[in-house]
């Protein structure tokens, strides 16, 4: 049994313990025959980050549930790793070389690969010594990362696998594309963000006629590209135009006139210019027209050859002059401010272009279709509930998914060209020899796998898949993904598909969905807007359990979290009230030995039995709660139980036993037994609270653990508390909380009145039956003793007394004799006036309010704030009235 130190300093204690735990191996998971599984991959962070609020989040979830399960005796692994984040990581490394004066061209690719790799190796690891100081309980030997070989291996497996069933394929297609990091980008990496532009209504002559129609577009430029222009089959304005032949301003390439129901009625003049290598609606309609693809801009965003004399401009930068040559030949009907959104990279923040390009890509319907009967079948479950039909949305309408990236760091195809007979090789390994035409000029292709292909197969390629690892067959499928919602279409849907189809089932039982972390004007956190709180701050500040129990507390399922600093701070006072309490308690128990207590002599008393049945209640409470992912209320459940039952309520009513004094002794003959009884329920209760918030404050209750008497060696391998129906004990719960609501009744009357609390007072307590009688007078020594009373008498059916204050409590009457403490008669003036002042504020400012020119012509925080005002004196006057009415109650 150690000593609890006075003071609680979270960054001793944490490194100390995580230390430890590392030490004992408490982390690792083994293969068990004997055990029930329970296992969680770490959603992988990339490799470029560091902890934000949201990894906090999550990562003290999943932390949650592992320590929660580790401690109810499943074989628990939570497998953690990296990711290697393609693009990201290339932007980081290229700024890094950038300020040598070098960049990855002038490396060529081997040596910029090599040096990406070292750069990893350095500073990669960074947020994994986060988590570590999250109080992450991993299994660290089983750190993976998305190009470790292991991995490697299993991504061009998938690959092949995938081309030679046909549903990996080569072609062009439209696609997002980045002018600055010369790469194809998924539908994730592109941020939209609402544009101040403008749309511009423009002249296109119908041949062989002084008719013209009048197409509205944000990007003038790409005109060059227009093969038809486009009106909606039900639009009888236009339909006079159909089949006929337009001229294309400036190139004077002729176009036809077609009808598709694509186009928006509403949209401009309801006329479309249809461009199929510039955007997506437009190529799929060049695909059902049969419509050729001209494509005008080139990789970088400058016009190609296709754009005449506008060759070599920046995209922008030929708008300006082609709209001036516009204006110059008339074909500008008129220009319009127009805000909308446009895609922009979500790394290097350029606009991003749709581009027609060969890339490679992904049938998704016949993967999709499996991943849609799984979720229908309830064999994955979403936490909420609400999310399946997000994760439905996406499946229903899915596309072909593009997975080439045109960059260097990444998993590089496994896909060889011969020179010669332009025959595709797809392999695991290199190609010497093209076994179509015998040839051996091949090359490999340059492109790297989009980083969310590699991902998909995380929860098996990170336990050895395609090998058949003890590991795989055991842990496989994982128990649950925690998650943010926002990658549910890229990332869990992908992990579905793939897991149904290389291992045969899913790849998680159970998807939780946690909330996003905002500030509390519900913005979103960023660095841009300035409104981030920083975890590693906080946790220096205020301390790791403090941080784990703040956002624990805080989520609920299907709502937001809105965090501030002060909240933080709120529930760093539980973890010193914690403290506080556990240290009370220890020094009690240095004469206490539990495993010397023989439960059967021990004669417990009400408040035993309540907090007992209690501690059994929030058992139950918080492994319901936990099961179901609820994790705010299993938080709030213990926070309530500890602080308010435990600490407010049963040590207090224990402090006078253990000091053997005071009126607190149902059994007089035996104060050493009374006390033996507080110690051994004190140590019960604190024991199993321990353990019951370890795994959201996993710090705090491996110090205090060891402080206890006859501990074991680590409360995370402690058992978790099981619930013992025989202590649950309604009768005794309903007649403590009369107790608790009485002494609180006549707490809250002192304090209205103003009596000091070293003042006892007496009182006579009016009821209304025999029963209710003897529950009071039988633990009468409670409300002596806790309500600060001097003399008490319970009756039944008695008048009020004069001079009395009355406090009803159901059907209890409560009687304060007030003549000796309180001057009743200038307590009653005292109050009258207080209630006829706050009358006269309440009449100004209620005049003031209903009057219409100053509602109209006041400021909004103005009129805010008196309203405000005027609700306060309400409440107030409500408050004095009832004190008045009580002392005059008869």
């Amino acid at each position: 049994m150690e000593e609890i130190f006075a003071k609680y300093t979270p960054k001793e204690i944490e490194a100390k313990w995580y230390k430890f735990w590392l030490s004992k191996n408490y982390f690792r998971s083994e293969v068990s025959t004997t055990k029930q599984s329970f296992s969680i991959v770490i959603p992988p962070p990339n490799v470029t980050g560091f902890l934000h609020m949201g990894h906090a989040l999550n990562t003290t979830l999943q932390d949650v549930l592992i320590r929660y399960k580790r401690m109810q005796g499943f074989n628990t692994l939570w497998l953690p790793g990296t990711d290697h984040a393609g693009i990201a990581t290339q932007n980081v490394v290229e700024k890094y070389l950038a300020k040598k004066g070098v960049t990855r061209n002038d490396l060529g690719r081997e040596k910029f690969i090599e040096r990406v790799w070292e750069w990893k190796e350095k500073y990669g690891d960074t947020i994994i010594t986060q988590l570590k100081g999250l109080g992450a309980s991993c299994d660290w030997s089983k750190l993976r990362f998305t190009m470790d070989d292991g991995f490697s291996t299993a991504v061009r497996e998938v690959f092949i696998r995938l081309y030679n069933e046909g549903l990996i394929y080569r072609n062009n297609y439209i696609i997002n594309w980045c002018p600055r990091c010369q790469t194809a980008l998924s539908d994730i990496e592109v941020d939209y963000k609402e544009v101040k532009g403008h749309l511009y209504y423009i002249k296109y002559p119908v041949k062989n006629s002084k008719e013209y129609v009048v197409v509205a577009t944000t990007r003038p430029e790409t005109m060059f590209g227009d093969t038809a222009v486009a009106i909606h089959p039900d639009d009888n304005r236009y339909l006079k135009f159909l089949g006929k032949t337009i001229i294309l301003p400036i190139a004077k390439r002729e176009i036809p006139v077609i009808s598709d129901s694509y186009v928006e009625l509403k949209f401009g003049t309801g006329i479309v210019k249809v461009t199929p290598a510039h955007d997506p609606s437009d190529f799929e309609a060049g695909l059902r027209h049969n419509l050729e693809t001209i494509n005008v801009i080139n990789p970088d965003a400058t016009m190609n050859e296709k754009a005449g004399k506008y060759k070599g401009m920046d995209r922008y930068v030929c708008r300006q002059v082609l709209l001036k040559d516009l204006q110059k030949a008339e074909y500008i009907v008129k220009v319009e401010d127009h805000q909308h959104a446009v895609g922009h990279c979500y790394r290097c923040n350029t606009a991003v272009e749709p581009h027609l390009s060969l890339q490679w890509f992904v049938k998704m319907k016949p993967l999709a279709e499996p991943a849609i009967c799984a979720v229908k079948e309830g064999k994955i479950k979403f936490h909420p509930a609400h999310w399946t039909n997000t994760y439905f949305e996406w499946m229903d309408n899915i596309k072909d998914w593009c997975i080439s990236r045109q960059i260097w760091w990444g998993h590089r195809l496994p896909v060889w060209y011969c020179k010669d007979c332009k025959e595709i090789h797809v392999s695991s390994t290199q190609i010497d020899t093209c076994k179509k035409c015998g040839g051996t000029k091949l090359y490999q292709d340059t492109d790297v796998l989009d980083t969310w292909f590699s991902s998909a197969l995380w929860p098996f390629a990170t336990l050895g898949w395609p090998q058949e690892t003890p590991e795989l067959k055991h842990f496989y499928p994982t128990s649950v993904l925690s998650t943010g919602f926002d990658i549910i279409f890229f990332w869990v849907a992908r992990m579905t598909m793939f897991g149904l189809k290389f291992m045969g089932d899913v790849p998680f039982k159970e998807v939780y969905i946690h909330a996003l972390v905002r500030d509390l004007e519900g913005a979103k956190m960023s660095k841009s807007r300035g409104n981030t709180i920083e975890p590693e701050i906080i946790i220096q500040k205020y301390g790791t359990d403090a941080l784990r129990f703040t956002l624990t507390a805080l989520a609920a399922q299907g709502r937001d979290i809105y965090l501030a600093e002060d909240r933080i701070e709120g529930y760093r006072n539980f973890t010193n009230k914690i403290w506080n309490a556990a240290r009370f308690v220890c020094t009690n128990l240095s004469d206490f030995n539990p495993l010397e207590v023989k439960c059967e002599k021990l004669k417990l008393e009400l408040s035993d039995r309540w907090i007992i049945s209690r501690f059994n209640k929030v058992t139950n409470s918080m492994t319901q709660h936990l099961a179901n992912y609820h994790f705010n209320e299993a938080a709030q459940s213990i926070y309530n139980f500890f602080w308010h039952e435990f600490c407010d309520w049963y040590i207090e009513l224990a402090k006078p036993r253990l000091k053997k004094t005071g009126a607190l002794f149902t059994h007089p003959n035996d104060v050493q037994l009374s006390k033996q009884t507080a110690q051994y329920v004190l140590y019960y209760v604190l024991n199993g609270a321990l353990r019951l918030l370890h795994p959201i404050m996993p710090f705090i209750t491996e110090e205090i653990w060891h402080g206890l008497p006859a501990h074991s060696e680590s409360i995370m391998i402690a058992t978790w508390p099981e619930i013992v129906k025989g202590e649950i004990n309604d009768k005794a719960e309903e007649e403590m909380n009369l107790l608790i609501e009485v002494i609180t009744a006549i707490r809250n009357m002192r304090s209205e009145l103003q009596i000091s609390p070293a003042k006892k007072i007496e009182a006579i307590f009016n009821v209304e039956d025999e029963s209710t009688k003897k529950i009071l007078e039988y633990n009468s020594s409670y409300l002596v003793e806790m309500a600060k009373l001097d003399r008490l008498l319970i009756a039944i059916k008695t008048d009020k007394p004069e001079d009395s204050a009355a406090i009803v409590v159901g059907r209890i009457i409560i009687y304060l004799l007030l003549s000796k403490i309180v001057d009743i008669e200038a307590q009653k003036n005292k109050l009258i006036k207080e209630i006829e002042k706050i009358k006269l504020g309440l009449e100004k400012l209620s005049a003031r309010l209903s009057d219409e020119k100053f509602l109209q012509n006041a400021p909004v925080e103005v009129i805010g704030n008196d309203k405000k005002k005027q609700q306060e004196y309400i409440d107030k006057k409500t408050q004095l009235e009832l004190h008045l009415q009580m002392l005059q109650k008869e």
